[in-house]
């Protein structure tokens, strides 16, 4: 999901609702120049009681996300994610365009499933007891 910085914070909380999203990445010419959370519109939009027609995704965004590249593994996503507290990464391609968004629940629910398998192996090869 992708915005401009001119969107509004009101138009930002539909367009999450609608597609059951807790960020929208915003764009300029298709690179993530910021990003914007369900947090950051209650924090800064509904506490301060603002207008959210007038409060734009510019005004309530966190500049200059962090990104991982779309060859850099599993492994570097997480890295990133524990070294700066952050539950999303936009994910960019060679030229840093947008390529897409790892969340935190992705890699939880993609875990789970690899332990799974895991646990599947472990069970096959293990004797009766």
């Amino acid at each position: 999901m992708t915005a401009h910085r001119g969107q509004s914070a009101g138009n930002l909380a539909t367009v999450m609702k609608e597609e059951n999203v807790g960020s929208v990445i915003i764009e300029d010419d298709g690179r993530p120049v910021g990003i914007v959370t369900d947090r950051d519109l209650v924090l800064d939009v509904l506490e301060p009681r603002s207008d959210p027609t007038q409060v734009t995704a510019g005004d309530v965004m966190t500049e200059t996300p962090l990104t991982v590249g779309l060859d850099e593994g599993l492994f570097r996503a997480m890295a990133a994610m524990r070294e700066n507290s952050v539950r999303r990464l936009p994910v960019v391609d060679e030229d840093g365009s947008i390529a897409g968004i790892v969340t935190l629940d992705d890699l939880v629910v993609m875990l789970a499933e690899e332990l799974g398998d895991l646990a599947g192996v472990i069970e096959a090869e293990s004797p009766a007891y």
